[in-house]
């Protein structure tokens, strides 16, 4: 059976001004977060999925649900304990570096357990998120903006509200953390120690990957870092209010990350799905655990090795979903440095099959691309 929208139902109407709309809700600087507190009911009109997005929803989730009773999917779950705790250990390390590879090559997203980072800092760092979205909108006006040219701490609803064909359920707080530092009285008082001691937590955390990752390419344990992969990073919060029709619209719209490597905290009311096998499948959330994914500047200078893959997040009827992404990137202070497939993964029967390109040509890009369903990457091939 079809499922028909109401975004279906009424586009033949001439009474809805889409764009007075968005500056509308815009201009409230109260975000999805707002429109719930006013009780409404109704998901307002620039929320709707378009007709194509809401048929593949319905027809994704038939899909996975069938698949699930065939063949079900395991979600790759990385447990780093023995590697932490003995890492003379080359077994225990190349076991590590084997299971890695695998899910980078296959998935391109795996769960990572025992890392390192204290399940009472993964609390509070949700928490803080929740606070900052939760606090007196008076407190959070102050830094609603949509230019992030100019900021390194910004709070908005849909960046890229104006230009995408519908918009997501969701509000969002973006950090660029480095380089330089910023300086923590840039950041919410709200929760700035928390995001100053996760923020550190998870650099020891991405470094210890890129080393495994670089591994898992067959080159030296500092390679990846060496090539500037880790030299900047930004922090997301997004916060997914409870939605009164979830079937209408989404939390984000599909996308593969424009970066290196993402790692993702998010709470247990689940909701993220990976396209995998050309199902979408749940990443279940597992405590104490974060989700890593491979961006496509990975996938690029890999050679295509390693598989930057498109997700998306489902809109809930329970909320709010709170969660927090890491994108690790070179600096954007030399984003002309040049990218390409790393040489010493070529050869006369694995030419490159992408063109070199810089952080800036392929940000702006891939902005401007936006979320259409097509992978930047395919801009980029040779």
């Amino acid at each position: 059976m079809v499922v028909i929208s109401r975004a279906d139902k009424v586009s033949g109407e001439n009474t809805y001004d889409r764009t007075n709309e968005l500056k509308e809700f815009d201009e409230t600087k109260a975000g999805v977060k707002g429109l719930v507190d006013s009780g409404v009911v109704k998901v307002p009109r620039i929320f709707f999925n378009t007709p194509d997005v809401h048929l593949h929803l319905h027809e994704a989730k038939s899909i996975q649900s069938h698949s699930q009773t065939q063949i079900p999917l395991s979600f790759p779950i990385i447990d780093l304990k023995e590697f932490l705790t003995n890492k003379k250990d080359l077994s225990l390390r190349k076991e590590v570096v084997d299971q890695i590879r695998k899910a980078s090559e296959t998935w391109g997203f795996f769960q990572v357990l025992n890392h390192g980072i204290p399940a009472s800092v993964l609390e509070e760092m949700l928490q803080g998120i929740r606070n900052f979205f939760e606090q007196d909108i008076e407190l959070k006006k102050p830094l609603y903006s949509r230019d992030a040219t100019n900021k390194r701490v910004l709070y908005n609803s849909n960046f890229t509200l104006y230009s995408s064909p519908s918009a997501n359920w969701r509000d969002s707080l973006y950090c660029l953390m480095s380089p330089p530092p910023l300086h923590p009285d840039e950041l919410p008082p709200v929760c700035r120690d928390i995001l100053m001691e996760y923020n550190k937590q998870l650099i020891r955390v991405g470094n210890a990957l890129f080393g495994l990752l670089s591994e898992s390419l067959g080159l030296s344990d500092k390679h990846l870092t060496d090539m500037g992969c880790a030299d900047g990073h930004c922090l997301l919060c997004h916060y997914y209010p409870a939605c009164p029709e979830p079937e209408l619209t989404i939390g984000t719209s599909k996308h593969a990350d424009a970066d290196f490597l993402t790692i993702l905290l998010q709470d247990q009311i689940g909701g993220l799905q990976v396209l995998h096998q050309n199902q979408w499948v749940d990443v279940p959330p597992t405590p104490g655990a974060l989700v890593v994914n491979i961006g496509d500047l990975m996938q690029l200078i890999s050679n295509g090795r390693f598989k930057s893959v498109e997700h998306r997040v489902l809109a809930n009827k329970i909320g709010p979903r709170v969660s927090m992404a890491c994108f690790f990137s070179t600096s954007y202070l030399a984003s002309t440095k040049i990218y390409g497939p790393i040489k010493e993964l070529l050869s006369e029967h694995n030419p490159p099959i992408y063109k070199e390109t810089t952080l800036e040509e392929y940000t702006v890009y891939s902005h401007k691309k936006g979320h259409n369903g097509i992978s930047a990457l395919e801009h980029f091939k040779l």
